[in-house]
């Protein structure tokens, strides 16, 4: 844990939170335990239910822990952008992301950071050799499996978990991506990240982890968040086999 600490510089986690009063103490614990030397940075849209009074809390205990307080809920994909951004601003070396519901477990995050060894972005995989889920319904296991070989046939990419959420950055990954483009807000915000690095070139690495389904609070998955994820990756798609085509076809019209 030291040495993935230590060559990843300064690190900082970024937590996005909306309704997470019962998971977001357990949490910041595991994570503070794990990676000593990590900062957290909660982001709260407004929960309604406290969880941004709970995280000014924390974070006066502990000067490790620091919030950033949005107006109103505004999707997942905006609230990570706006923790990147302050993150960024703050000179870090290595940015994380994660869910606050506990889903993704902060024992896995040495991996993730060790593995910024060899690559600029490293993505959580559930579906390579390693990775699991724990205590999911079947229909997510095969709506998560089909969302992500669907992205890979349009998108071009042959990453196997596009739409996890537990990843870490080196800051010069996310300076290069360039954050003020991306236009995703809900859960397509990964697959956007995730294939915009690999449009600019970056190395992307995969490493397993378990995922463990929430027992605490309610999902943010929604009929709508899917509709988004489906239209985006086809939009995507389509563009880039036009812009493939054009290539091909200038060439025999010079």
């Amino acid at each position: 844990m030291t040495e993935a600490i230590e060559f990843a510089g300064r690190v900082a986690v970024v937590i996005p939170t909306y309704n997470e009063r019962e998971n977001i103490r357990l949490i910041t614990a595991r994570l503070r335990f794990t990676i000593h030397g990590a900062d957290l940075l909660i982001v709260d849209d407004n929960s309604p239910d406290g969880t941004g009074q709970i995280a000014d809390e924390l974070a006066a205990a502990d000067q490790h822990i620091h919030v950033l307080h949005r107006p109103a809920k505004a999707g997942l994909g905006a609230a990570y952008v706006a923790g990147f951004e302050a993150a960024l601003e703050q000179g870090y070396d290595t940015i994380v992301e994660m869910d606050a519901d506990g889903s993704h477990q902060p024992e896995d995050l040495p991996k993730l950071l060790a593995a910024l060894a060899s690559a600029d972005v490293v993505l959580g995989s559930r579906w390579i050799p390693g990775g699991k889920t724990l205590n999911w319904p079947k229909s997510r296991e095969l709506l998560s499996r089909a969302g992500n070989a669907y992205a890979r046939i349009m998108l071009g990419i042959s990453l196997r978990d596009v739409t996890g959420g537990y990843r870490a950055y080196r800051a010069s990954a996310l300076w290069k991506i360039g954050l003020e483009n991306v236009e995703s807000v809900g859960y397509s915000f990964q697959i956007d990240l995730a294939r915009r690095a690999v449009q600019a070139g970056l190395m992307v690495a995969e490493v397993p982890i378990t995922f463990v389904d929430r027992t605490h609070g309610a999902s943010k998955m929604s009929k709508a968040i899917v509709r988004e994820a489906l239209w985006l990756v086809t939009r995507w798609g389509i563009t880039r086999r036009l812009r493939r085509l054009r290539l091909r076809i200038a060439p025999s019209q010079g």
